[in-house]
């Protein structure tokens, strides 16, 4: 596979001198915008520039989203917030069939743009490529293979695209653009939502939209500049539509209304285990011992979540998760409720459960109150956070568990007397 590359590198290099030597008359310059695929890192779809020499009939793709599992250090860097991409070169029809046999949808944007500037724009491709140059350090919405795509019509533009729509207010921010490509997949959309902080809930330009391929593709088919030649012309000349893929839930055109679902979900929830708690008081062990099993699982899960928050935040580079005002509500803290849930659930001892019991309504009343908080707070626009879906997932959980059917006083007076409580 090395040399391979490495021939078509060499092969693609003598190419731009062809071109260069004809001041790019020669040359066809294409936007192919790709939709979401199947993997998590594709549902955002992908965008690539291609290059076309009509006398050696060759298509180049240029592909600014290259990353390896294999890479050294891949995850741990990914981790911390330093995930290295790549720009890399391929034969187009060999690209296009990737995205043709995955079933998504493959979009051709052909360029109007005069034969200097296809020249222009092909020698900095090429620059691109050269291994001193390739490397990148990612990120998701300020530099990815949508936002290097955007940067090269600008260039092609003489800044003409950015001076349209670098001041132009989005109708969405970044949030509510993730949310159109993940509301199909509850979980996914929660957790990912969840850890994302308050920095992406700002207004943005339609500018930075495109850091998603489609944005790139909505706005260069509706765009018009002047070339180097004073000309007006629209950007695109044709639209192909290369491939439409089948059975893929669609992009929503705006983000749906997700707290409700979040809401039902956690009342559910609360339905089966208030009835666990029912089971306990009237004197049934097995309520007893699901309601403690109950809340520990809420606990690992919650309280696990909320370590991974606490280390995106404090130890690496994601600023996307910065200031996420969950951390007031959902700390690791609750990781401390599951051995003490587990002790609750099958413990004979009656005063160390009562102790139990005590601990765990603490801490999910801490719980309660944060998610409180965190909602007032948010009544400020610099502490407003689109977090609703996290709160209403919780607080009914929090205040089950705080509040529990089994009430504090009933539990003091049947076992308290026997262990000397007033």
């Amino acid at each position: 596979m090395a040399k391979k590359a490495a021939l078509l590198l060499v092969i693609f290099i003598f190419a731009c001198f062809a071109a260069f030597a004809s001041d790019g008359e020669n040359l066809n310059v294409k936007v192919a915008v790709m939709g979401p695929g199947d993997m998590l890192y594709f549902w955002w779809g992908h965008v690539a520039l291609i290059v076309e020499n009509t006398d050696t009939e060759e298509s180049y793709f240029f592909d600014y989203g290259i990353f390896d599992f294999d890479q050294d250090n891949f995850f741990y860097n990914f981790a911390f917030g330093r995930l290295l991409y790549s720009c890399g070169i391929s034969y187009t029809y060999r690209s296009l069939d990737v995205y043709y046999r995955t079933n998504r949808d493959v979009i051709i944007y052909n360029l109007d743009l005069p034969p200097e500037t296809k020249a222009k724009i092909f020698e900095f491709a090429a620059v691109n490529v050269l291994p001193e140059n390739k490397d990148y350090y990612y990120h998701h919405f300020k530099d990815n293979c949508s936002t290097r795509i955007r940067d090269i019509i600008d260039l092609a533009t003489e800044g003409q695209f950015k001076e349209q729509f670098g001041n132009e207010k989005s109708r969405f921010t970044f949030r509510q653009h993730v949310r159109r490509h993940t509301y199909f997949s509850p979980t996914v959309d929660w957790f990912l939502n969840f850890l994302m902080g308050q920095v992406i809930d700002t207004p943005i330009t339609v500018w930075e939209d495109m850091f998603l391929p489609s944005e790139v593709g909505k706005r260069i088919g509706d765009f018009w500049y002047t070339d180097t030649n004073g000309e007006l012309r629209k950007l695109v000349s044709s639209v192909d539509n290369y491939y439409i893929s089948h059975n893929r839930p669609p992009v929503l055109d705006k983000p749906h209304i997700q707290w409700i679902r979040q809401l039902v979900f956690s009342i559910v929830l609360c339905f089966i285990f208030g009835f666990f708690f029912f089971l306990y008081s009237k004197n049934i062990k097995a309520g007893r011992i699901l309601a403690g099993i109950s809340m520990s699982l809420c606990a690992l899960f919650f309280g696990s979540v909320s370590l991974l928050l606490y280390f995106m935040n404090l130890f690496t580079n994601h600023d996307y998760t910065f200031q996420n005002y969950n951390m007031i509500f959902s700390t690791p803290l609750l990781l401390a409720a599951v051995p003490a849930s587990l002790i609750y659930a099958f413990t004979k001892n009656e005063k160390r459960l009562l102790k139990c019991d005590h601990l765990i309504r603490i801490i999910w009343i801490l719980c309660a109150l944060g998610i409180f908080i965190s909602m007032i707070i948010k009544i400020l626009p610099p502490f407003y956070q689109d977090n609703l879906t996290d709160q209403m997932l919780m607080l009914p959980l929090a205040l089950l568990f705080a509040l529990q059917p089994v009430g504090f006083k009933e539990f003091i007076q049947k076992y308290g007397k026997k262990h000397g409580a007033k």
